[in-house]
């Protein structure tokens, strides 16, 4: 079918642009992940496997092509700044914003 075609194309090319992605590295390969996944659930949504659903019909898997990433290049999960860094800022500018509220509420006193 014309439209299998055009799906499977689509679909092969959101797969070459996650391998493109896993190659290139950086933030670029943590992406590379969700297009595999897009890709494989583009090519279950086919015209014909689709008919095939709707009519009972039982309809084989493929199993989606896996990306590969380049070796050496591990993708750090968890990464960013360090907790206690971001806990100590976050103190410090909920200092400030009270210091800053407690000294202005003096310029206007309700009494």
């Amino acid at each position: 079918m014309k439209g299998d075609r055009i799906v499977e194309s689509g679909s092969d090319r959101l797969q070459d642009l996650a391998e493109k992605a896993s190659a290139h590295g950086g933030v670029a390969a943590k992406l590379a992940e969700p297009l595999a996944e897009d890709a494989a659930f583009l090519r279950k949504l086919k015209p014909s496997l689709v008919k095939a659903r709707i009519r009972g019909q039982r309809v084989s898997e493929e199993s989606p092509r896996p990306v590969l990433s380049p070796p050496g290049s591990a993708i750090r999960r968890g990464g960013g700044p360090n907790p206690i860094a971001v806990i100590g800022a976050a103190g410090a500018a909920g200092l400030f914003v009270a210091k800053l509220l407690d000294w202005r509420g003096h310029a206007h006193p309700r009494d």
